[in-house]
């Protein structure tokens, strides 16, 4: 992540600050398809042949068209309030932290690091930030995963403060916290696949003659990270999108086994295509606004 030369200098702040500017600007872009990827992953395997209970979603652009055409164009930016809120933080700490742990790992030699060093800093990062922002994404999720309600059924939570209340209320403080475990190792994983892979992917771009650091060179290293993330994660991903959407699943182990006998090894990677689209579209953003953002708060030595 850092290519920083020997002329400029960037604090922890600094970092923090053009982390969570970029990755809130990247989640406002790309909720929509995050709305119709939780969608899918929560919806049910059924029998296709069954007209009345075929599926409601279907595919990408299907889903998007559904939940616009049934709940308003709106509805496909629920949770914006806690995405943003959990993007600020998550965001934010597991970028501003990548080099710290970076500098700790390798004891002060920037310039030699590893891929495995990378790798074990951005899990380290991912899993101190998901634990911080996981009440965040809970609510995000919940919101994200009400649909169209039938005449007289009233909303389970009318907003994002008053989703932290209820869920404080009927569920207790620590239900904030619930799936925890899949989100630690789901955002851990998928947070050392970007952050490692762009690193390691972008040094190995500029190693090519003709290429810089560029516009160019930032977005190719974020496709290549939002690939690696979407292949890696789906699995923790659909999981902890269960886990925080339906309340029947006492753990992970068990939406686990369950999800894989009732709907069997490919559940894991429903909503694929829209978490691909998503990533991909979310990294490039991102790592883009991300490496012109911190420019401003790059000081001189």
């Amino acid at each position: 992540m850092s290519d920083l030369g020997p002329q400029t200098e960037i604090s922890f702040a600094g970092t923090f600050g053009s982390s969570a500017i970029a990755a809130c600007f990247a989640e406002l872009c790309t909720i929509p398809l995050d709305t119709a990827k939780v969608r899918l992953q929560l919806q049910r395997e059924v029998n296709l042949r069954d007209e009345e209970n075929s599926p409601k979603y279907r595919g990408t652009v299907g889903t998007i068209v559904t939940i616009a055409r049934e709940e308003g164009l709106g509805a496909l930016w629920k949770g914006v309030v806690p995405g943003l809120q959990r993007q600020f933080l998550y965001g934010g700490l597991r970028i501003g932290l990548y080099d710290p742990v970076k500098v700790f790992l390798v004891g002060g030699d920037f310039l030699e690091v590893s891929l495995f060093n990378k790798v074990l800093a951005a899990l380290i990062t991912g899993a101190i930030a998901i634990s911080v922002a996981n009440p965040t994404d809970l609510v995000k999720v919940r919101l994200q995963a009400e649909g169209k309600l039938p005449p007289g059924v009233p909303k389970r939570y009318y907003g994002s403060l008053d989703a932290y209340v209820t869920i404080i209320k009927q569920e207790g403080l620590g239900a904030l916290w619930t799936g925890l475990g899949p989100n630690i190792l789901r955002n851990a994983v998928i947070n050392a696949a970007e952050l490692a892979s762009y690193d390691h992917i972008k040094q190995m771009i500029l190693n090519i003659p003709g290429f810089t650091d560029s516009v160019l060179t930032h977005l190719l290293a974020g496709l290549g990270a939002g690939l690696f993330a979407v292949c890696i994660g789906s699995p923790l991903d659909v999981v902890k999108s269960r886990m925080m959407g339906d309340s029947t699943y006492r753990n992970t182990i068990d939406c686990f086994i369950k999800t894989l006998k009732n709907e069997g090894p490919f559940a894991f990677y429903k909503g694929f295509l829209p978490n691909f689209t998503r990533l991909g579209s979310w990294n490039v953003i991102m790592f883009l606004t991300f490496e012109q953002t911190k420019k401003l708060f790059r000081r001189q030595l």
